[in-house]
């Protein structure tokens, strides 16, 4: 009997998506847009912690947001109300995630002439959104303490490609077992570049320093 055939593929099957998202940097970098890719389960705080965050950036930067969820306009309506920047809604189809095409059609209903920066609210979850590459300058997930401490050691991908972890819900800290120290000990097992920022985005505690990080980054990359 002749030998089973192997065959050894080597493209990887997210490689056009990885090319489209390197375009779509490009592009944006000759605007001067940035664009911050935002993930997390579903109801970590995504949404308040942009309000809070906006608030602190609107007056310095031109920002727009991008929401993206299976079904519904109820964040994206949420943010216009609260912060009156510009604010689209993206519906996905069924897909748990946004790829670097998804991205684009987004982007090209927002008046990029008019932004700084671009924040992407990613599809609630903590696998398929880390996989791909949506053509952001930035990754960054918020975690909340409700979830444990050991979501590092679950989801290693996700904590892998996030340049900036922000820890919610510390106002909660006394009512669960969550153990802060760990948690970043974790993080920075699968990542040891990331930065960790916690927060409370219900009383605003720690935003501000989430708020200069990303200002940071904005302006940093912009002089690049």
């Amino acid at each position: 009997m002749d030998p089973v055939k192997v065959i050894e593929i080597k493209k990887s099957i997210f490689a056009d998506n990885d090319e489209d998202a390197a375009r779509l940097r490009k592009e944006l970098k000759e605007k001067g847009v940035f664009l911050l890719n935002l993930m997390s389960s579903p109801g970590s705080g995504k949404t308040t912690t942009l309000i809070q965050t906006i608030g602190r950036l609107k007056d310095r930067i031109r920002i727009a947001v991008m929401e993206a969820d299976i079904d519904s306009d109820v964040d994206a309506v949420k943010i216009k109300e609260a912060t009156g920047i510009p604010s689209i809604q993206l519906h996905t189809g069924g897909m748990c995630h946004l790829d670097a095409e998804m991205t684009r059609q987004g982007l090209d209903n927002v008046d990029l002439s008019q932004v700084d920066l671009v924040i992407l609210e990613n599809v609630g979850n903590l696998v398929c959104p880390a996989e791909f590459d949506t053509g952001a300058v930035c990754n960054a997930m918020i975690l909340s303490v409700p979830e444990g401490e050991d979501k590092p050691l679950k989801y290693p991908l996700m904590f892998s490609v996030c340049d900036v972890v922000v820890i919610n819900k510390m106002d909660v800290l006394p009512y669960f077992d969550f153990n802060l120290e760990k948690c970043k000990e974790y993080i920075h097992m699968r990542n040891p570049k990331a930065q960790v920022i916690p927060i409370c985005a219900k009383t605003g505690e720690g935003v501000d320093a989430f708020a200069a990080w990303l200002l940071e980054q904005v302006c940093n990359w912009k002089q690049q």
